[in-house]
């Protein structure tokens, strides 16, 4: 994909993500995050979770990475969200995120906001997401 012109109002093409249970156990071990309901069903379903659950920064990172694609890499100045709901991994297939978005009004530093829409299954699962690029 190559980078779209950060105006304002353009729509940003939706990027999908699929998580596997190996991604989990990867991100797990790269972040030190070894919490055993991103790994384990017994555990997640034992403290009343669906299911096994992606990590929250994993899908938080997926947001980043699909800022990277739109931009080409622009610097980042703002990230973050809140954390709605829970993105239910199954043990076979992929649980699948959807990230999408609208560029938002150029400031006079240079700075450009982004809309975001983090979902997963129909369900948004990052509340308010917001990013803010210097382009």
């Amino acid at each position: 994909m190559s980078a779209v012109a950060l105006e304002a109002g353009t729509v940003l093409e939706p990027l999908v993500f699929d998580i596997t249970r190996a991604d989990l156990v990867a991100y797990a071990e790269a972040s030190g995050d070894h919490n055993p309901i991103h790994v384990d069903e017994e555990v997640a379903l034992a403290v009343g979770l669906p299911g096994v659950i992606a990590h929250g920064m994993y899908t938080l990172g997926l947001l980043g990475r699909a800022i990277a694609e739109w931009t080409g890499g622009a610097e980042v100045v703002d990230l973050g969200a809140k954390f709605v709901a829970p993105v239910v991994v199954p043990a076979k297939g992929a649980a699948r995120i959807e990230v999408s978005g609208t560029v938002g009004e150029r400031t006079d530093e240079g700075l450009v906001p982004l809309t975001l829409q983090v979902t997963s299954a129909d369900a948004k699962v990052l509340g308010a997401p917001r990013a803010t690029v210097r382009a």
